[in-house]
């Protein structure tokens, strides 16, 4: 199992750029079609929202991985 952490500098990140920031896809369309095809939870919940808004103190699993969103210090 991978742990990230991940700080985000602003209000929120796009699920999709998320995955794309850290590294786990080449870019924000991948990201989106692994949205779709139902691995990506966030705080425990399948997302299928391409688009949802992530903030600081949540945590997003895909498969094995586990992103940590914490604030920017």
């Amino acid at each position: 199992m991978m742990e990230l952490d991940f700080e985000l500098d602003r209000d929120y990140v796009e699920l999709n750029q998320l995955l794309k920031l850290s590294g786990l896809c080449d870019s924000g369309g991948a990201g989106k079609a692994i949205v779709a095809s139902g691995a990506v939870s966030v705080d425990g919940e399948q997302e299928l929202r391409k688009t949802c808004k992530i903030h600081a103190g949540q945590t997003v699993q895909v498969g094995d991985i586990t992103i940590y969103v914490v604030e920017a210090a």
